[in-house]
């Protein structure tokens, strides 16, 4: 008998279109190399709706049987991860995990009123009727979890008939799954063979691979942070060349995962405006006024940035405020010292020559000759100098210098 050959995609973190990208190359890949099955591999806290409706879609349409497993022990399938889990044509947890708590949040995030949340609520609950009904699980169980937002726990679930086994690795899986008849979502039956079984992991895309591994909101806002801080180092001290640099990826890399997520409009508002203020700051003595309203309004743009009630997608406190503070401690100090060497006196330049003295050489009758710094300058003056009289510079015009006398000076 040849050797079983199965797929297996990871589906770790947060549920949004790079996990689409990822899970319907697995799936391509795994039909044309006529795979025997796909294993998709959860642990995730939910995610987007939308993307979740898709690789639900992917999943259905398969015609290589999909098992969902969660696991190891520890791990978890909620909210959108339970949608993930009742879509596989088998569906499997490893003991000390849970799944559950499936309410719906929108793509947008928009906070809905009590009648299209009750739409909302229901166009998922419908899904998820359809998804379970059709893979013959418990329809009811399953609805608590988006009407209640109830959880279950591996042994919950398989007592309540929403997965089909247990199994704390792949391999146990496997083994238990061989010869097991299925029912497809189309109704038909397929008998699994995992005898010598090989397993082939799915590997994402090096751009895959990036974008799985900055797509958090937490970890966008402070790659974000830390590209402000980088370019703004360049523009205080130009020709050090890498902090701006590493600020300019580090901030492309910041939207860039921010695109993935519902943005809040109020939040990037605030935020803005707190740079703002920080800015004002170095220009005028408002005595810490404006840092400390910049200060709260990056905190508040930080935790108003990603506009939805999903937890797994919004920033956490914590993360706000310890990217707040320091950036503006940072920012203010920066800018109070460029501030500061802005109002100091130019002791290096033309301008530095305005206001200091020279010593004239021979009569200076409006024009002549005077000594500056050891050198040696034409120069015009306001009134009749005597020789080795001093005299004080009040311009430069080209390489001639307008002087007066110095008070004190007795002309002949």
């Amino acid at each position: 008998m040849l050797s079983a050959h199965v797929e297996q995609v990871d589906i770790a973190g947060i549920v949004h279109p790079i996990t689409v990208e990822v899970v319907s190359a697995a799936l391509a890949r795994a039909q044309v190399e006529h795979a025997d099955a796909v294993i998709i591999h959860l642990s995730t806290p939910g995610g987007l709706l939308d993307s979740t409706r898709e690789i639900v879609e992917a999943v259905l349409h398969s015609p290589v049987p999909v098992i969902m497993w969660v696991g190891p022990a520890g791990a978890r399938a909620a909210s959108a991860g339970f949608f993930l889990l009742e879509a596989g044509d088998v569906a499997a947890m490893a003991p000390g995990t849970n799944t559950g708590a499936s309410h719906p949040v929108t793509g947008t995030g928009a906070n809905l009123d009590s009648v299209m949340n009750q739409k909302v609520e229901n166009d998922t609950a419908a899904l998820l009727r359809t998804i379970v009904g059709h893979r013959g699980r418990n329809v009811d169980a399953a609805e608590k979890t988006v009407r209640s937002s109830v959880s279950y726990t591996d042994g919950e679930s398989l007592a309540e008939h929403l997965i089909d086994l247990t199994a704390p690795d792949t391999a146990a899986l496997l083994n238990a799954l061989n010869g097991r008849e299925i029912t497809r979502f189309d109704g038909s039956k397929q008998t699994l063979h995992f005898a010598d079984t090989r397993i082939d992991m799915f590997e994402p895309t090096l751009r895959q691979r990036i974008l799985m591994a900055i797509a958090d909101p937490n970890i966008a806002l402070l790659l974000l942070v830390l590209g402000a801080l980088g370019i703004y180092a360049e523009f205080s001290s130009p020709g050090t060349v890498l902090p701006g640099v590493l600020g300019a990826i580090s901030v492309l890399l910041g939207l860039a995962a921010l695109a993935m997520f519902p943005i809040g409009w109020l939040g990037a508002a605030l935020t803005l405006m707190g740079l703002a203020f920080f800015v004002l700051e170095a220009k005028f003595v408002t005595h810490g006024i404006l840092t400390a309203g910049g200060a709260i309004a990056l905190l508040l743009g930080a935790l108003l940035l990603i506009d939805t009630n999903e937890p797994a997608l919004r920033i956490r406190f914590g993360m706000a405020l310890a990217l707040t503070l320091p950036f503006a401690i940072v920012t203010s100090f920066l800018f109070s010292i460029a501030a500061k060497a802005r109002r100091n006196k130019v002791v290096t330049g033309v301008e530095a020559m305005a206001g200091r003295q020279a010593v004239a050489v021979g009569e200076l009758n409006l024009s002549g000759t005077v000594v500056f710094q050891g050198e040696y300058w034409s120069a015009v003056s306001t009134s009749r100098v005597g020789p080795a009289e001093s005299v004080r510079v009040t311009a430069v015009e080209g390489l001639t210098l307008k002087v007066e006398p110095v008070r004190g000076n007795v002309s002949g």
